[in-house]
């Protein structure tokens, strides 16, 4: 017969380690490692605070809300996008254009890789170093091909949210089950459509499908590119 094993010995409060204090970087990196094993929806405050052995309350010294946290998150994440095509020198440098896209795509690829983080990025406002680190390579890519300060500084706003909108958009495709059927829908619906009644479509045909994703994406930023270079700005 298996010997009964004894129960643990009580321990006081004051016999317990102590617990690391809490800071802003130790609770971005919960918060990090809750979203990778669980997803995004689940860093809530409360989640958040059980992984850390405190109380909500705590948490709302470094963040006033869940969106907070997930802006940190974001921002945590912002530090893999490669911004050194911003940095190249001046005598191995691409064209500009081709430079901003491949910075843009970059960031595009973090978020794609987190869809959840991505539909939060819709909304969310990071505010650290990794952040403003992209929108300073942005600007002076802008800065470089010759965009006038006032455009460059509404366009970083347009390429940004287009960047993070594709991300979304294809990072939650990809996660749907029926993301190609649908679209296999799609491309039946424009190939069968009528040239008496649809004679546009049916006249680019396959062409309106045409193109990788990447080859599409990095056509629409220099599209904003482009139309930020020719339109000035109408404050009036």
């Amino acid at each position: 017969m298996t010997p009964a094993t004894p129960p643990p010995t009580p321990r006081s409060r004051r016999e317990r380690p102590a617990k690391p204090a809490l800071g802003h970087a130790g609770i971005v990196e919960a918060a990090v490692r809750i979203m990778r094993a669980e997803g995004l929806q689940r860093v809530t405050m409360r989640r958040l605070a059980t992984e850390l052995d405190t109380g909500p309350a705590s948490l709302y010294v470094y963040f006033g809300n869940t969106a907070e946290l997930h802006a940190a998150i974001l921002e945590e994440y912002l530090g893999a996008v490669d911004l050194s095509p911003a940095k190249a020198p001046a005598e191995a440098q691409e064209d500009w254009r081709e430079r901003l896209v491949q910075v843009l795509g970059s960031y595009t690829g973090v978020l794609f890789e987190h869809p959840s983080l991505a539909r939060s990025a819709l909304v969310a406002r990071p505010t650290g170093a990794n952040y403003l680190a992209l929108v300073e390579a942005v600007l002076a890519l802008l800065d470089e091909g010759g965009v006038p300060p006032g455009q460059a500084a509404w366009s970083v706003d347009v390429l940004l949210q287009l960047a993070t909108a594709a991300a979304a958009e294809q990072g939650t495709r990809s996660e749907t089950d029926p993301a190609e059927e649908e679209h296999d829908a799609l491309v039946g619906a424009l190939r069968a459509a009528s040239a008496d009644t649809y004679p546009r479509i049916a006249a680019l045909g396959d062409d309106l499908f045409s193109g990788s994703p990447q080859q599409r994406l990095g056509w629409m930023f220099r599209v904003v590119v482009n139309g930020a270079l020719a339109t000035p700005r109408d404050l009036t």
